[in-house]
This record gives C-alpha cells, structure tokens and sequence, in this order.
C-alpha cells in the first residue's frame, strides 16, 4: 500500500472516530440501547446508573484510551487486515466502579475474609445485588460487542473509500471475529456450571477463532482455540506488559518511540504524542515469545504486522 494512501486513510479514521475522553456530538443508533430503554424496568433499581444508558448513544462507535487501537495490519501473503481494540468504554467503567462500592459496603457487614488490601469485594450471584451486577454487566459487554462493530463497519468505508480511488480494487471482507475481553460468563467445565473471569485472556473454545494482539510496530495473531479444559478454553488476550504506564514514559522518550515506528514503516495516528512511550512496543512481551508458550491451548491462523495505528 502506497505510504501517501495510508497516511491519508489513517488521518481519516483519526478524523472520524472519537478517541479517548471524546464522543459524538450527536446521539448515534444504538439496538442495544433502545433494547435496553424498551424493558427498562429491569435496570430501574440502580437510578444512578440510568443515565449511563442515555449517554451511551454519544459513545457508541468510539475508540477508548490506554492501550485500545484501531489497526491496518498486513498478513505474509501482503493481504490487508484491520484489528480493533476497544470496550464497553465509560459505560462499563462506571457499571463496574457502581458495583464494586455496593460490594465493598456488604462486605464490611458480612465481615468478608477476603483482606481489604487485595481490593477484591465480591457479590455471591443468588443475592439480589449479584443478579443485578450480571444484568448490567451484559448490558456492557452487549454494549462493548455493539461499539466495535460499528466501529469496523466506519473503518471500512474509510479503508474502502481510498482503495477504490488509489486503485483499481474492489475491497471484499472476511472472517470477522468480535471477541469479548475482561468479563465474567457462566459455563460448563468438568461437568460443574462456573462463573469464569476472564482477565487479560479471551474465549478460545475448540475451532473458536480469536485475537491476540501484539503492540503497535510489532505482530498480531488470529487464532484457532484447542479448547484446552485445563485452562477452562481460555488463551492469553494479548502480549501482555513489560513495563508500567510510568515506567515505559520514564525508560523510552517519544523520539525513541517515534524514529521506531517511521524505521518501521508504520503510520500513527494519536492527536497527543506525549504518552505515547506507554505502547510502544518495548513495554510489551515478545509476541511470539507468549505465542511459543501457549501452543498447547490455540493455533495460530494468521500473523499481522501493524502498517498503521489509531491510539487514543
């Protein structure tokens, strides 16, 4: 792909897609939201949480912050992939900071084992407050499913906007995956039902297909799972970090950063380059590296190499 063309194409994702703290201006079309206001009694009894639901329409289709990005990848046969990753944005945010005060408050008065250091309050899920919690956190993971696909579908026309002007290719997509990260789900393992956490891994049943991202200016992966039982079907969701937010901005200048992503061809898209150190590459694993040690739980379908980013 010409350099000019994914400059031009970068700087219009940037352009078009809120990143970070920003939102639309305008309330965007939302079927998980109206499906929420339309049986809105089932969230009634959290009233402070209401307004997540209205403000959401403003925050749909947008990018987060942190290490969440929007992609223009290219696989060993020069074949062009885009990779999102983003969540349920401030709407989950707020859900899970709501619900972890309700816990911690019972927790006081049920004289919870579980020391206060560990910032780990619980809420048993047959208790009125539990089933609660499950409600709205599905509301955010439906909510978090919705804003990436909307999201892909924008990048989409962006990408297939300048394909069809600097080229004479028709673009044609495929194998889309829309895979969840950071959540709780009841399933079947060992013939017992379980709540499954899964933090910083993501679902990876038999012949389930997955991401694993890299960090920009590095390797991502699509993958097929094994549906390893010892690992209740769950691989790795990323690279994982070597350093600390603070520790990557205090080992790595923005320069360093900077000359490596142009040395590798890559485009950055980012309206404040200041904090950028913090996903570089340097602060995460060797992709290949975590990828080597869970051979026994997927198998790698595609290996991506980041040609342009969009970083909140």
């Amino acid at each position: 792909m010409p350099a000019v063309t994914k400059d031009t194409i970068i700087g219009d994702i940037l352009r078009n897609i809120p990143t970070g703290f920003n939102h639309y201006k305008q309330p965007q079309a939302s079927e998980v939201l109206d499906r929420a206001k339309s049986k809105i009694e089932e969230y009634s009894i959290d009233s402070d949480l209401l307004a997540q639901i209205d403000e959401g329409y403003y925050q749909v289709g947008t990018l987060g912050g942190g290490n969440h990005f929007i992609e223009l990848q290219q696989d060993e046969e020069g074949l062009v992939c885009i990779m999102l990753h983003s969540g349920s944005r401030h709407f989950g945010n707020i859900v899970g900071q709501y619900f972890n005060k309700i816990a911690r408050e019972l927790n006081e008065k049920w004289y919870s084992s579980v020391s206060q250091e560990y910032n780990l309050p619980f809420l048993p899920v047959d208790t009125d407050e539990g089933q609660r919690y499950i409600t709205w956190m599905n509301l955010s993971l439906d909510f978090a499913y919705e804003n990436r696909a909307k999201m892909l579908e924008k990048v989409k026309e962006i990408f297939s906007k300048y394909i069809e002007k600097y080229t004479e290719l028709i673009p044609s997509y495929s194998n889309e995956i829309n895979c969840h990260h950071n959540y709780a789900a009841l399933e079947n393992h060992y013939d017992k039902n379980v709540w499954v956490h899964r933090k910083g891994a993501t679902r990876v049943r038999e012949g389930e297909l997955a991401i694993i991202p890299g960090a920009m200016g590095s390797y991502s992966y699509i993958v097929k799972g094994k549906g390893n039982p010892e690992s209740f079907c769950s691989s790795s969701h990323g690279a994982g970090r070597r350093y600390s937010r603070t520790g990557a901005k205090e080992a790595f200048s923005v320069e360093t950063v900077m000359n490596d992503l142009k040395a590798s061809g890559v485009i950055l898209g980012k309206h404040n380059k200041n904090d950028v150190a913090e996903e570089a590459r340097f602060a995460y694993k060797d992709i290949d590296l975590v990828m080597a040690n869970q051979t026994d739980l997927v198998e790698p379908v595609k290996k991506l190499f980041t040609i342009g980013v969009v970083k909140g």
